[in-house]
């Protein structure tokens, strides 16, 4: 019987940081396409989120990766030819690489009795008005919802076709992909047009993989971008059902792509990618986002850093522990802090609402480390200027490091 090696929780945690791209050099110049390609190889996936309290949620794991680049390097990728990327649910509504987009079908293909139930019922129920809605994309795309609300036909009855109902059934078509993302709107609104003009020739023309195949081929990607993984996390990467992900990460063992490795500490079995690697040191210091894939899985966050994180912008405001959109701060290895945050773009600052430490750091190194994070996280944001931190254990030595930071007398 073969001996499966063992590893320390900080081992596990520097293999997890170097596959997320944590310990890839930084760039020496203005990051490139290059430099974004491969971000985009660790990650495997990016999340999109409508909140813009301080910067969508795709833009951030490429700043946390990379340090300040402009954002249209990614818009590029995702939204002008040649692409990179194209939205799609893969974990959440996601930014992914063209080349999953085979991957991808059997997700499309069951649009019927996968999509939420909202958009099944439009299918149902609604047959003509989703014909007709793909039939105004084709002819007239890219365009939005809003667009279109006005010219649907409207017909007696109860149901009264309406926008709601044409977002409903341009986002069934989005899911089983009859229709894809050309682009968004300054508002942040979906632009809807046909996969051809779209996406790229060779990936349409690809062929399509068997769903067992399709299975693999995630749960392979979401192994390399953690590099060590239990189950439910190879599950969560991709939203994958548990019964397609055990027979895959059975034959991935098989192949020698996974291997069986225990983690002191870790009560389940976990798996390393045959492409991870333990470096010596991390030395990243840069804030991560709520919807990073480093943290999106929080169990694995605890696990892996011991740090319990909820994102609580949905919890009420006399509720909330941390504050609305809390941000950790990854210092080394470890997250040491965690801070609340808000871009005032008016007034051209980043504010501060609260500053919290992780039990057992130094709030002074702590505080000085974070104080030049901010500053630097304000200049990519244009914001000419950070607020001192309102509330929190780690608010007084990190506005004194603020100061200190700025350069203030």
């Amino acid at each position: 019987m073969a001996v499966i090696e063992e590893f320390s929780p900080a081992q596990v945690r520097r293999i997890a940081l170097a596959a997320q791209g944590f310990a890839d050099p930084a760039p020496t110049g203005v990051p490139t396409r290059r430099h974004l390609r491969r971000v985009l190889g660790r990650t495997g996936v990016l999340q999109v989120d409508s909140v813009n309290v301080l910067q969508r949620a795709h833009y951030l794991p490429m700043y946390s990766r990379l340090g300040p680049y402009p954002t249209e390097l990614l818009d590029r990728a995702a939204y002008r030819a040649p692409r990179d990327l194209f939205e799609y649910w893969a974990h959440e509504a996601s930014l992914v690489p063209v080349e999953l987009h085979p991957a991808l079908r059997w997700r499309m293909a069951k649009a019927r009795t996968h999509a939420w139930g909202w958009m099944r019922t439009i299918a149902v129920e609604q047959p003509d008005l989703v014909n007709w809605v793909r039939e105004e994309v084709a002819a007239r795309g890219p365009l939005t919802a809003a667009e279109i609300e006005h010219d649907v036909p409207r017909v007696t009855g109860n149901w009264g076709w309406n926008w709601s109902v044409v977002k409903r059934a341009l986002e069934y078509l989005f899911w089983a992909g009859e229709v894809t993302a050309a682009g968004r709107t300054s508002s942040f609104a979906r632009l809807y047009d046909v996969p051809e003009r779209v996406l790229p020739a060779a990936v349409l023309a690809a062929p399509t993989p068997s769903d067992t195949e399709a299975y693999r081929r995630l749960v392979a990607g979401a192994a390399r971008s953690l590099g060590v993984a239990a189950e439910p996390e190879l599950r969560d990467y991709f939203r994958l059902p548990a019964e397609v992900v055990r027979p895959a990460i059975a034959d991935l063992v098989e192949a020698g792509e996974l291997r069986p490795v225990r983690v002191r500490g870790w009560r389940m079995p976990a798996y390393l990618h045959a492409e991870a690697r333990l470096p010596r040191w991390i030395r990243a210091s840069t804030l991560v986002s709520p919807f990073d894939p480093l943290v999106w899985e929080r169990a694995r966050a605890e696990r892996l850093f011991d740090f319990s994180y909820r994102i609580e912008i949905y919890v009420p405001a006399p509720r909330r522990v941390y504050g609305y959109y809390v941000l950790p701060f990854l210092h080394g290895d470890r997250f040491v802090a965690r801070v609340d945050l808000k871009a005032d773009r008016k007034v051209g600052v980043l504010l501060v609402p609260a500053a919290w430490a992780e039990p057992g750091v130094d709030p002074g190194e702590t505080a000085e480390a974070l104080a030049a994070e901010l500053h630097r996280l304000a200049g990519w944001l244009g914001l000419s200027a950070v607020a001192p931190p309102v509330r929190g254990d780690l608010a007084a030595p990190l506005a004194a490091a603020l100061t200190r930071a700025a350069g203030v007398p």
